[in-house]
C-alpha cells in the first residue's frame, strides 16, 4: 500500500482537487473494467465533495457507476441524519445515474437485518464470499475522519473495529451524537479497494491527523489499509501550516 498527503490552502481547493482526481480514477475504471464502485461518506468535507461531483461530473458514464455507502444512520432515507439523504441532495439528484445503481443501506427492520441484507447485496456483486486483494471489491474509497478519529461507523474501542469475517455490522451504541444505531462497512470490505481517500479539513482535524500519521493504530482511521492506494486530502488547518 503506497500512502500519500495532499495539502492544500484551504478547504475549496481540497474539494476541487480531490473531485479532480476521483472524477478521472472513476473514468479510468470504467474505461479498464467496465463499470465503477464507489463507497461514498458523509460528513461536511464529504458533502462538498459530492457537490462537486455533482456539477463537475460530466465525464463521468454514470450508467456505468454503481454507489455504495461506507455507513449510514439507522434512519430513514429522506431523514436529516442520513447519509443517503445528504448523498441524494447533493449529487445523487443531480446527475443521470439509472436508480438501480444507488445502492443505499435499507431501513429494515432491524440494524442486524439491515447489515446482513448489505453484506449479501455486496457479496452478490462480488461474486464470491471470500475476497481476495487481486481483485478489490471497489474502485474508490470515500472515506472522512471524526474529532475522536472514527471514520465511517469505526469507533474508537468498538467491537466492529475487531471483526474480520464480516463486510458489514451492526452499530447499536455510536461514539458520537446523533446517537442513533448504524450500519457500517467493516475493514475487511473498507481495504478491498483500488483506491481510498479521506478528506480531512479544519483545524478541528489537527490533533487526530497528527496521531493518524504517526501511526497509531489504536485510531480507526490510522487502521484503513487498502490494498491499492491511500490517499489523505487535507487542509493546512488539519496540518497545522499557517
Amino acid at each position: 500500500m503506497s500512502v500519500d498527503v495532499e495539502t492544500f490552502p484551504d478547504s475549496g481547493l481540497l474539494v476541487e482537487s480531490a473531485g479532480k482526481r476521483l472524477i478521472d480514477t472513476i473514468h479510468t475504471a470504467v474505461t479498464a473494467r467496465g463499470r465503477a464502485l464507489i463507497v461514498l461518506t458523509g460528513g461536511g468535507n464529504g458533502n462538498a465533495l459530492l457537490e462537486y461531483l455533482g456539477t463537475h461530473g460530466h465525464r463521468i458514464d454514470w450508467a456505468c457507476v454503481h454507489l455504495f455507502w461506507g455507513d449510514d444512520r439507522f434512519v430513514p432515507h429522506d431523514d436529516p441524519n442520513s447519509n443517503y439523504g445528504m448523498a441524494h441532495d447533493a449529487m445523487i439528484a443531480h446527475v443521470p445515474i439509472p436508480p438501480g445503481n444507488v445502492h443505499g443501506i435499507r431501513f429494515a427492520s432491524s440494524p442486524v437485518d439491515a447489515a446482513r441484507e448489505y453484506e449479501d447485496e455486496l457479496r452478490a456483486y462480488y461474486g464470491s464470499t471470500t475476497l481476495d486483494p487481486a481483485r478489490p471489491l471497489f474502485d474508490v474509497v470515500l472515506l472522512g475522519m471524526g474529532p475522536d478519529g472514527h471514520t465511517a461507523s469505526l469507533f474508537p474501542g468498538k467491537p466492529a473495529l475487531d471483526e474480520r469475517r464480516r463486510w458489514v455490522v451492526e452499530v447499536p451504541e455510536p461514539g458520537l451524537n446523533p446517537f442513533v444505531p448504524r450500519v457500517t462497512l467493516t475493514y475487511s470490505a473498507l481495504n478491498s479497494a483500488r483506491s481510498a481517500a479521506f478528506v480531512a479539513a479544519g483545524a478541528d482535524k489537527l490533533v487526530m491527523m497528527g496521531r493518524v500519521l504517526a501511526g497509531e493504530q489504536e485510531l480507526p482511521s490510522a487502521r484503513v489499509s487498502p490494498v491499492g492506494e491511500l490517499v489523505w486530502f487535507v487542509d493546512r488547518a488539519a496540518r497545522g501550516i499557517a
